[in-house]
Parts: structure tokens; C-alpha cells; sequence
């Protein structure tokens, strides 16, 4: 199959009628879902967290699914063509880890603690300034990472129909915004379990058609070391990161390690919203413990649907590793010269489910949060059930609004992945060093934890203009180290603030009874939600958890 050129040489697909059908029922199913969704909502709980009552094995495949948006496909495809296997650090020592330490550790303090989001446990443990920083800062980036999912899902709706950019971003926020609206998480929930088997589904075909093409894993290596400019450190993960000068990721060991194995990985996994939301939906905290588990297994063989096809498409168009590339076009060329019709529509819906179920959870974590912490806690104190559950409905709104003026930042990226980190850097490395800090220390005072937060914030910002402005452009090298490194500095401003605080304001901090279920050795009052059949190894979170970490570890042997 060929791959046509619109005439202003945007990538256009060739798709035929079976491809629309198979999209149009794809669509169809996902708003079925949201009218179905609808029915069962009751309260402001149904709607935010799903009257916390699903079972860990749905909860665990839409925490996946939920990550497995703009950024994991069309983001680790351009990291797999312009980084290689280095990409593969992203998910066995960026998530898996991470996402087992959320499970073991931080998922009992937050369901048993009762809260409905990430914010209103610092408010708890801190004080209420604290939780509308986060509150405030965790909707700015919300808004700003659903603009990343929208604009990779309006890429592919241009290439479908050949629609303008902006066109397509509008149309695309449309469709998301009606299945949230009507059906709340539930929707968002039930479409992503959907989701994750249909993106499978559309992927695992690109990758078998693309390593025959190449001559299969072996023809792949050889013409990644021999026709590529990553050469032979494309395929290796540890092995050329001695020197920054060695590797394609320019990125050292130390940096790997620290950087994104430590403060960016478990900032991410362990405090944001989006992704702990759906534990809080699960029946009970077994369930809840498990559903990061649940999702580590999949997850740390996801760079063969991720990186692989980003590296076959490297060495297939030789067209993106020129200047000015843009990475982000991987996937979507893949598709169009590999796929025939009829596997096209199901690699295409596979691919715009992932950019909705990405966009889903930005929409639904920042609905959730808003409406809690910012409306309710600080602007409108005590109204009826219904009238919040009416205020995240045209918080939805807000949110896809805001994503569609955010997707245009987006696209001035040629790797959408590289802008995502730096998000993070600025909003999750100085949260996870507040929280962890808070968790292990009792007498980290209430004011610690705001200008811990604020500065560490702050810091890590700052740290990136002075990258962007020349001072640092030499030290850093890349955007991607440059996010390493703002990780690091936001997590040490943000641990050394907080400890100069809690001395100076001694004497302030909450006592034992406020800090039960918040604070590690302080359990909660909160009666045991033990179910039949928890006690099976099979549903035992540090047997499972650190199964999967050796899993994961032992997947570098192959490409050290």
C-alpha cells in the first residue's frame, strides 16, 4: 500500500469505506457505554469515582489503558526512532517500579483514608492551602497533557479525512467531551477496559507486518547498526551510558537512575490524580492495592507495540532521522505503508482509542479535582449532591476547551514525549517529594508542606527557562536532560524547604489523632474492608508486585 500526500504534504491514509465502518462502530460502542454509564449514576461519588465498586481486574486495565494515550503510542514511537532501546527505560525502571511502590506502599493511604482525590489528602495532612496549590496546579496540568492527546487524535483525524489541524482538534474534543459528560468515570472506566483491548488489537498487526518487512528482529538490528544514525548504541540500554557523548538519549546512567527511574517515575505514578483515580474507584483496598499491580504485568511488554514500531519505521523512512523530522509521524507511516484496508480501520480505531482513553482521564482527573478541592472546598461550601455533580459535568466542558487551546502548544513539538517530561519535572517530582516526606515523618508541620510544594515548583521551572535562555543549554544538552535534571533540583529544593520549615514552625505540626491513616505507623480507624478470597496469593500485592519487578529487571538482560 502506498502512502498519499495531501497536496499541502501533511501525511494522509488511504482508507476505504470498511475502515469508516469499522471506526463508526468503534464510536458507536464507546457513546453506548456513556448512555449506559448514565443510568447508574445516584450521586457525586457514582460520578467521580465510579461509587467506588469495581473489581481490581477492571480498575487495573483502565489504570493502564489510562496511560496509554497520545503520548505512550505516537510519544515512545518517536523516542523508539530517535532514541532506540534507550526508550525501553521508560517502562522497566520508569514505571514498573513505581507502579509496584504505589500499589504496596502509598494505595492503602490513599483509599483508606477516605479522600476523593490526591489534593484533598494533602489537605488532610497538611492544611487547606496545600490542597488548593496542588488542587490549582494538578488542573493546570491536566488541561495542559490533554492538549498533547488531543492534538496526536486531530493528527490522525487529518490524516484520515484531511481536515485542517484546527478543525480536527474541535471535532475530536467533541467526541470526548460527550462520553464524559454523560457517563462520568464509569464511562471513562468501562471505555478504557474497552480501549486497551482494541489498541492492542489495532497495534499487534503494525508490528507483525513491520518486522517482516524488515527481515524480523535479527534484519532489524542489522539495519539499525548499519543504516541508521543511531548505530550500534541504539540497541543497547545501560551499556553507552558512562558518557552522555556515547549514547543516542545523551543521558548518563546517574540521570537514568535518579532522574527518571526515581523523582519523575514515582512522582508520576504515585501522585497523579489521573491515574490514582481509578484505585479509588476499586470495591475495596485489596482491589485497590492491586490495580497498579494488575496494570505493571502488561506494561512492561508494551515497548513491543511502542518502541519496536518506532524503530521499524526508522530504518523503513530514512526521511525521519533528517533535521526537522517529526518523530511524532511513526506510527501513522507505519500504518499507511503496511497496513491493507479493513486492518487499517481496526489499527486506526485502536489508534484513536488510545488518544481518547489518554484525554479521558486528563478530563475526568481535572473534573474531579476542581470540583472537590477548588469549588467545593474553597468556593462553595456545603450545597446539595446533585449541584456538584451538575458543576464536573460543566467542568468537562472546561476541560476540553481548554484542551483544544492547549493542543496547539502541543504541536509545536516534534516529539511530544520530550514536552510531556517537562511537565512532569514542574508538576509531579516536587509533589512526590512532599508526599513522601510527609508520609515517613510526622513532625513535617502543615506550612511545610505548602511551601515545600510552591518552591520546589518553582525551582524545577525555573531550571528549564534557564535551559530554554543559554545559561544551562551547554550543562543539560537535551530538553530530555534538562527535564532529568529539573526532576532532581524540584525534589531536593522541594525535601530541604520542607525540612527548614517543619524546624523553624516546630511545635505546629498535627498530632497523632489528625494523622491517623496518613502517616506510616498511625493506621486508620477506619473499619476493615477484607472480602473472601483476598488471602489468595494470586491477589496478594507484594507477591504479585514483586514478581513483576523481577520481571521487569530481568528484561535488560537481553539488551544491556
Amino acid at each position: 500500500m502506498t502512502l498519499p500526500a495531501a497536496q499541502d504534504g501533511e501525511l494522509r491514509l488511504d482508507v476505504t469505506a470498511l475502515d469508516y465502518l469499522i471506526l463508526a462502530i468503534y464510536f458507536a460502542t464507546v457513546l453506548g457505554i456513556g448512555f449506559a454509564a448514565r443510568l447508574t449514576i445516584r450521586s457525586s461519588v457514582d460520578f467521580f469515582l465510579s461509587g467506588r465498586s469495581l473489581p481490581a481486574w477492571i480498575t487495573g486495565l483502565a489504570f493502564l489503558s489510562a496511560n496509554l494515550g497520545a503520548t505512550e503510542i505516537l510519544g515512545m514511537a518517536a523516542n523508539g526512532a530517535q532514541y532506540g532501546l534507550m526508550t525501553t527505560h521508560y517502562y522497566w525502571i520508569g514505571a514498573v517500579p513505581a507502579m509496584v511502590f504505589l500499589g504496596i506502599v502509598m494505595m492503602p493511604f490513599y483509599y483508606r483514608s477516605g479522600v476523593h482525590s490526591v489534593p484533598e489528602f494533602l489537605r488532610r495532612r497538611f492544611n487547606s492551602q496545600t490542597q488548593l496549590l496542588n488542587a490549582v496546579t494538578f488542573a493546570i496540568a491536566q488541561i495542559l497533557i490533554a492538549g498533547i492527546n488531543l492534538y496526536a487524535l486531530a493528527l490522525v483525524m487529518r490524516a484520515l479525512v484531511g481536515w485542517p489541524l484546527p478543525v480536527s482538534v474541535v471535532v475530536a474534543a467533541a467526541f470526548v467531551l460527550a462520553y464524559i459528560t454523560l457517563g462520568g468515570l464509569s464511562s471513562a472506566i468501562y471505555n478504557e477496559v474497552l480501549q486497551f483491548f482494541v489498541i492492542v488489537a489495532g497495534l499487534i498487526p503494525l508490528v507483525v507486518l513491520g518486522l517482516i518487512k524488515v527481515g524480523g528482529l535479527g534484519g532489524l538490528a542489522d539495519r539499525i547498526r548499519n543504516d541508521s544514525p543511531l548505530g550500534e548504541p541504539g540497541l543497547h540500554t545501560w551499556a553507552d551510558t558512562g558518557s552522555t557523548a556515547d549514547n543516542p538519549m545523551q543521558a548518563s546512567w546517574l540521570g537514568i537512575l535518579l532522574g527518571l527511574g526515581f523523582v519523575l517515575s514515582f512522582g508520576y505514578w504515585t501522585t497523579n490524580f489521573a491515574e490514582v483515580q481509578r484505585g479509588l474507584s476499586a470495591k475495596n483496598t485489596a482491589a485497590a492495592r492491586m490495580t497498579p499491580i494488575v496494570a505493571a504485568f502488561p506494561k512492561i511488554v508494551i515497548p513491543v507495540l511502542t518502541v519496536v514500531p518506532g524503530m521499524i519505521a526508522l530504518v523503513v523512512f530514512p526521511a525521519l532521522s533528517e533535521p526537522g523530522a517529526t518523530y511524532n509521524n511513526a506510527i501513522p507511516l507505519l500504518m499507511g505503508d503496511l497496513l491493507p484496508n479493513g486492518v487499517l480501520g481496526v489499527a486506526l480505531t485502536g489508534l484513536l482509542a488510545s488518544f481518547m482513553a489518554g484525554m479521558a482521564a486528563n478530563v475526568s482527573g481535572f473534573n474531579t479535582v476542581f470540583t472537590y478541592d477548588i469549588w467545593r472546598g474553597h468556593l462553595r461550601k456545603g450545597r446539595p449532591d446533585t449541584y456538584y455533580v451538575s458543576t464536573g459535568r460543566w467542568m468537562t466542558v472546561v476541560a476540553v476547551v481548554g484542551g483544544i487551546m492547549t493542543a496547539f502548544i502541543a504541536a509545536q513539538y516534534s516529539n511530544i514525549m520530550g514536552y510531556m517530561q517537562q511537565l512532569f519535572s514542574f508538576f509531579n517530582a516536587p509533589l512526590f517529594a512532599t508526599f513522601i516526606l510527609g508520609l515517613v515523618w510526622r513532625k513535617m508541620t502543615p506550612w511545610a508542606g505548602f511551601w515545600g510544594l510552591l518552591i520546589g515548583t518553582l525551582s524545577a521551572v525555573t531550571s528549564y527557562l534557564l535551559f530554554l535562555a543559554g545559561p544551562l543549554e551547554d550543562f543539560y544538552g537535551t530538553e530530555l536532560n534538562a527535564s532529568f535534571w529539573g526532576a532532581g533540583i524540584a525534589f531536593v529544593v522541594d525535601i530541604t524547604v520542607s525540612v527548614a520549615v517543619s524546624l523553624a514552625t516546630a511545635g505546629t505540626s498535627k498530632s497523632d489523632e489528625e494523622l491517623k491513616g496518613l502517616v506510616r505507623g498511625l493506621p486508620s480507624d477506619r473499619p476493615d474492608d477484607f472480602q473472601a478470597g483476598d488471602e489468595k496469593w494470586y491477589r496478594s500485592p507484594v507477591k504479585l508486585g514483586l514478581g513483576a519487578l523481577a520481571l521487569s529487571l530481568a528484561c535488560y538482560i537481553p539488551f544491556w
